[in-house]
């Protein structure tokens, strides 16, 4: 790629909030119980992924995801008919935005010297669809140049593979300090932003609640409060 930085955006959690399923979750539960759901969802979702990779077993994330919604559903003794599970799944690929996201990928398209992508647990019909169908997401495709699945190589973050997957994806070379450092993953989550960092990408944690950082296991390259400063963050750092 003649592209100078890559920066891939996670997904959920970064761009997307899975706090905002809550929404829907509301219309059946009510909206405390539905932000308990919702906490446990997101919860169970990521436990499950960690656990496929110690397993060195595989699951799509779509097959997570309905797995993982109907442990936090168990776990608050209550349930939910079949269509209204299907709904529920059609309304993942649907999450709001973070509000600072709207800024950062509008102004991707005045920054000729990135090479802006996603990169997911997702498979590449859930992140698709949340690129394309999301109302609020949709409007800034035209920023994000493709998108990278850990899906084609069966290997959840934070495991190295899905780093050098991601690196290949965009034309660098995983074995190669250089290349790997221009790659910079833009992630909410503690445990990708260690991931990335221990695979060698650069990496900028998104600290929205301003609580800094407290894993113990790695550190990022930058810290940011908002998506808004991440173009700069990264042009910027040397």
């Amino acid at each position: 790629m003649s592209n100078e930085i890559v920066v891939a955006f996670d997904l959920y959690g970064t761009l997307l909030s899975t706090a905002s399923i809550a929404k829907q979750l509301a219309e059946h539960f009510g909206e405390e119980k539905a932000t308990t759901i919702a906490t446990a969802w997101r919860k169970y979702q990521l436990e499950y992924t960690w656990r496929l990779n110690s397993m060195k077993q595989y699951k799509p994330f779509d097959t997570v995801t309905r797995a993982s919604l109907h442990n936090a559903l168990l776990e608050s003794k209550v349930s939910l008919t079949d269509k209204e599970t299907e709904d529920l799944m059609a309304a993942y690929d649907t999450l709001d935005i973070y509000p600072d996201a709207a800024d950062c990928l509008s102004s991707l398209t005045a920054k000729p010297h990135i090479q802006a992508v996603v990169f997911s647990n997702g498979t590449h019909e859930m992140i698709a669809s949340s690129i394309h169908k999301s109302p609020q997401l949709a409007k800034f495709s035209s920023s994000i140049q493709s998108i990278v699945s850990i899906d084609d190589v069966k290997q959840y973050k934070p495991a190295p593979e899905s780093y050098a997957h991601l690196a290949r994806q965009v034309g660098k070379d995983p074995s190669s300090a250089t290349d790997m450092q221009s790659i910079w993953l833009v992630s909410g989550n503690p445990f990708d932003i260690v991931g990335a960092r221990t695979a060698g990408l650069s990496a900028a944690w998104i600290d929205r609640e301003d609580k800094g950082w407290q894993d113990g296991l790695g550190e990022p390259t930058v810290v940011v409060q908002s998506l808004e400063q991440v173009v700069d963050a990264v042009s910027n750092h040397r």
